[in-house]
């Protein structure tokens, strides 16, 4: 570090430090922004005496915890002054450089988390000194290969991705520094680490986070993970504590929610609207060859880089700013919060102006308009990106009403959309608090797309039947490995403790498979007696769209297993109405991990991928619709294949997700009520790392020792046979269909999601909606409860068996968008206790 950088370091920490013991003297001065929280709840914040200065306390519809923590440094949730914000990041990093040495830290990698960290854990990379750094992300980005990715179990968007642009980012041995800007249980953080050491292990990692919120019971589980997987993981956090929470906290936190809800949805919880101020661009100038964020990596050099332009950016910004502008918010968007900050940062060492910092956000937080209440306002508006898990709110907090004389917007270009600019958009919802909207946008970054590696020249022919499968050899081929002597079951009690605690993936291990009773078997007896013509017609629909909107001679290749039964019987109906004699295959598609690439290598090799057609049995809530199309994408990128169509053809539809299928209703498909019984006595896919090679197919197993109880067959010949009894209505329904708007409108996610608030859940992962899905859960995990449309008749004769079986309640809901929808028990453990406090069945 060059003499003038010490300088301006020194300087730049002395101004950190001194608008720090502002805020806090402010703090102590004031009322403590979790005061109102406190005082009605009772919640009690203990540890060390500089958190009430660095946390206070709102409010979100959540049974299972009543209070939330909002970070006063973070500049997510709450202005705040960039040199406040960037000084926390900054000293977080040296304190871990410290802890590490020089030498140690010259090797290091910084890893961020989205949404809410990528702009510390930048800080903090900047603070270590030259270490690259990468954030994880939700947006799935064309042309990146995917470099790992884990589950946030207790978010309301789960789903990481790691999308560095050099893959050897992740692959060296030095220390790995994980930020995140709270650490609270520890799962996402076991999540991580677990994925990267599987696939890149070395012997060091430093948590980092502004606060240590541990309860005593997780304190020990990062030592314990430690010792585990055999490497040193230290913690670095900028104070620790406690909430403290009185008996009873959750039922007088939802009385308070749903008292000031109604409250909040009037315009008076956006504040006071001043008029319409005037939207106008900056040109920021941004320099070439610098990325906009750690998105796809940060290097030494790209901060170099940065450095030199900010101060000419930020003069720029200072330049556009109306005449006697004395209080600017520079705003940032949601995962983008590194650059705004840092342009926040210079221009506040640039204008005569006091400059506070913060960012939009995905997070829904009630508003409470006092001064001992975190939030005080809200914005709401609808999302701009075009975010890959569909549309929805977004939010900016503490923005209206908070006397900004000029709001600096940052977008990247990926979000400089017509939703941005629409009269509902976040331009003209923040023009109607504050005189003058500048709108800056730095370009969206673009890897270069990486050579694809080599694979070895030949792949196995599929497995068949009788050998693998009880299906016959031309029915299917499955793209995958046997793995029938291997053990890999395990009671669905451990497996769903390991699956949502981090230390397991569900495609891991398997369940032990369900024996039905013979008052269940009678049941499905019953209802393939009973939909056989249904299915038939749905059949005949699917796949006549299938050969005239797709191929004229498809390949149809199911996601196994639930799409396979069904791919079988629309190769039936191909047969049956056209003489055609279409090529079927079953591959492996794993949520959070993606598709069999190696099958796809298989099928791009055997096939023209544009005539490939990807086929299920149902949608749910959309997840698997999305993993596909993320992963093809991911495949074209490593590969160069491409002709590949996300678009998969399904039976149903009841979450409008798809342009493909037979219909949108939520009936019962009777191969939804049994396991491999029903699928050709195949088990439900297996992706693990010591059984499944980089150059294997993802692996199964043949339960040849069920064969006594095997409907496969007789289930395909029900359906079939109905072929020429609806053939003529096939035609009807099929027309009507290809002349309809049959545009996705995701509605099951939207539901799903507000299932997910409205129960407690915040994790999407565990609310399956639709009998299929109900179903699975049945049969598979550890169910907590059905929600049931009131009035469902026959299709939920099968859920409610089990449920009494299960001691698991079936409550009925008006206005279910399905017909049943299961819940997965959250946070399970055995002997523990669902979101409403009771036990679980098992």
């Amino acid at each position: 570090m060059t003499e003038a950088e010490h300088a301006h370091d020194a300087v730049d920490n002395g101004r950190h430090e001194q608008m720090t013991e502002r805020a806090h003297a402010e703090e102590r001065a004031g009322v403590w922004s979790g005061s109102w929280v406190a005082e009605r709840l009772g919640v009690e914040l203990a540890g060390d005496d500089t958190l009430p200065g660095l946390l206070g306390l709102a409010l979100r519809r959540n049974p299972k915890r009543a209070h939330l923590l909002v970070s006063n440094v973070l500049g997510k949730h709450v202005p705040q002054s960039p040199s406040v914000v960037y000084g926390h990041g900054v000293a977080l990093g040296r304190r871990v450089r410290d802890l590490l040495g020089a030498r140690a830290a010259e090797d290091a990698v910084v890893l961020g988390y989205a949404e809410t960290a990528t702009g510390l854990g930048h800080s903090v990379a900047d603070g270590l000194g030259p270490a690259p750094y990468l954030h994880s992300t939700r947006r799935p980005v064309t042309g990146v290969a995917r470099a790992g990715g884990f589950e946030e179990s207790h978010s309301h968007a789960t789903s990481h991705l790691l999308l560095p642009e050099d893959p050897a980012l992740l692959a060296g041995d030095g220390p790995l520094v994980l930020v995140d800007d709270e650490f609270s249980t520890g799962n996402t953080v076991l999540n991580t680490v677990r994925a990267l050491h599987e696939r890149y292990p070395r012997k060091r990692y430093v948590v980092v986070a502004l606060v240590d919120m541990r309860s005593p019971a997780d304190a020990g589980r990062l030592e314990d993970f430690a010792r585990e997987i055999g490497a040193r993981v230290d913690l670095v956090t900028a104070a620790s504590g406690t909430v403290r929470l009185p008996p009873g906290v959750l039922e007088k936190g939802q009385e308070l929610v749903a008292h000031h809800e109604a409250r909040a949805a009037a315009p008076a919880r956006e504040g006071s609207l001043t008029g319409s101020g005037s939207v106008a661009r900056v040109d920021l100038r941004w320099p070439a060859r610098v990325p906009d964020g750690g998105r796809h990596g940060f290097t030494a050099a790209q901060r170099e880089r940065l450095e030199s332009a900010l101060p000419g950016m930020a003069e720029r910004i200072a330049a556009a700013l109306p005449a006697g502008a004395r209080r600017v918010l520079v705003l940032g968007f949601e995962e983008l919060m590194y650059a705004p900050l840092r342009l926040a940062h210079a221009l506040e060492q640039t204008a005569d102006a006091d400059v506070r910092y913060s960012t939009t956000t995905r997070s829904p937080v009630l508003a409470v308009d006092d001064p001992g209440y975190a939030i005080r306002t809200r914005l709401v508006f609808p999302a701009h990106d075009d975010p890959a898990d569909g549309p929805g709110e977004r939010y900016a907090y503490n923005v209206a009403g908070a006397g900004f004389d000029a709001v600096v917007a940052v977008v990247d270009s990926a979000a400089d959309t017509p939703a941005l600019h629409a009269p509902d958009g976040l331009l003209a919802r923040l023009a109607a608090h504050t005189p003058h909207v500048l709108l800056a946008v730095v370009p969206s970054y673009v890897p270069q797309a990486p050579h694809a590696s080599e694979r070895p020249p030949m792949l196995p022919e599929p497995l068949r039947g009788p050998d693998f499968s009880s299906y016959a050899p031309d029915e299917v081929g499955w793209l995958l490995q046997d793995l029938s002597d291997v053990t890999l079951e395990a009671p669905t009690e451990e497996r769903e403790e390991a699956i949502q605690s981090g230390g397991a993936h569900y495609a891991e291990s398997l369940p032990v498979e369900y024996q039905p009773s013979a008052q269940y078997q009678e049941l499905f007896h019953a209802a393939l007696e009973t939909s056989a013509a249904r299915l038939a017609r749905a059949v005949g629909a699917v796949t006549e769209i299938v050969l005239t909107e797709r191929s004229p001679r498809p390949v149809l290749v199911s996601l196994a297993r639930a799409g396979t039964p069904v791919g079988i019987l629309m190769r039936r109906w191909a047969q049956f109405r056209h003489g055609l004699d279409l090529p079927h295959y079953a591959v492996s598609i794993v949520r959070g991990r993606g598709i069999d690439a190696n099958a796809l290598r298989w099928l791009a090799e055997h096939h023209d991928p544009a005539d490939v057609v990807f086929v299920d049995g149902w949608t749910g809530k959309g997840a698997i619709t999305r993993e596909l199309a993320a992963a093809l994408r991911e495949f074209e990128a490593s590969d160069g294949v491409t002709g590949f169509d996300p678009e998969i053809a399904v039976l149903a539809d009841p979450g409008s997700c798809v342009r493909t299928y037979g219909t949108r209703d939520d009936f019962l498909i009777p191969s939804a009520c049994l396991n491999s019984t029903v699928s050709g006595l195949i088990s439900r896919t297996v992706l693990r790392a010591d059984l499944v090679g980089p150059h294997d197919f993802h692996g199964a197993k043949f339960y040849r020792e069920l064969a006594g109880a095997d409907l496969s067959p007789a289930f395909l010949d029900a359906v079939s046979a109905r072929f020429p009894d609806v053939a003529d209505t096939v035609d009807a329904q099929a027309k009507e269909l290809l002349a309809a708007d049959r545009t996705p409108t995701w509605e099951g996610w939207a539901a799903v999601e507000r299932i997910s608030e409205e129960y407690g859940i915040h994790d999407v992962n565990l609310v399956k909606p639709g009998v299929g899905e109900t179903t699975r859960v049945m049969l598979r995990r550890v169910p907590w409860k059905v929600l049931a449309r009131a009035g469902a008749g026959a299709d939920l004769d099968h859920v409610r068996l089990l449920a009494e079986q299960r001691g698991v309640p079936v409550e009925e809901v008006a206005d279910l968008p399905y017909t049943c929808v299961g819940l997965i028990h959250p946070q399970y453990t055995r002997g523990a206790t669902g979101a409403d406090g009771k036990a679980v069945a098992l």
